[in-house]
């Protein structure tokens, strides 16, 4: 029996040395430098294929490659890996639209799948933008589309804002 095993490897940077210039910048700011390689994606985007292609104020667009490594026992990819996806491009789009300091965290996040994504579906496009933001509280949206527009699942989010440090 032949061994059809696979491997994958990657490597990532210490997120602890960037994440003090959290405070020090708007979300904007701060995911503007990661678009320019200023700083290096966090470790979660690196193990998901997932890059930061586009930011503005509460809007983000981030890419995912999906593939067999993220499939699962029916042969398509698993659905948290499009919910990483989202929750990866939802909350920030919230953190680009906070000014210096406060952070946030998701408290509700509401995914519908309207399809499966398969393993050779080729890279998959999630866009969110803030509904609200508020001082304690913001919501935002998302859509996950391939290369077609055609839509594979929607979301919405609820994140707290945490007080700045």
């Amino acid at each position: 029996m032949a061994d059809d095993s696979r491997q994958r490897h990657y490597s990532w940077h210490d997120p602890r040395s960037h994440w003090s210039r959290l405070g020090a910048m708007s979300g904007l700011d701060y995911l503007s430098a990661v678009i320019r390689g200023d700083v290096p994606p966090p470790p979660v985007a690196v193990a998901m294929r997932l890059t930061l292609v586009e930011v503005s104020k509460g809007r983000v667009v981030y890419t995912g490659q999906p593939g067999e490594d993220f499939a699962n026992d029916v042969g398509s990819i698993q659905g948290g890996w499009l919910a990483a996806l989202i929750d990866a491009a939802i909350g920030s789009a919230v953190h680009a639209a906070l000014p210096a300091g406060p952070r946030y965290t998701t408290l509700e996040l509401k995914v519908n799948f309207v399809r499966a994504v398969a393993i050779d579906s080729g890279e998959m496009r999630c866009t969110a933008e803030t509904l609200h933001v508020g001082r304690r509280t913001a919501t935002a949206r998302a859509r996950v589309e391939d290369a077609d527009g055609k839509l594979y699942a929607h979301a919405t989010t609820t994140c707290l804002i945490l007080p700045a440090e």
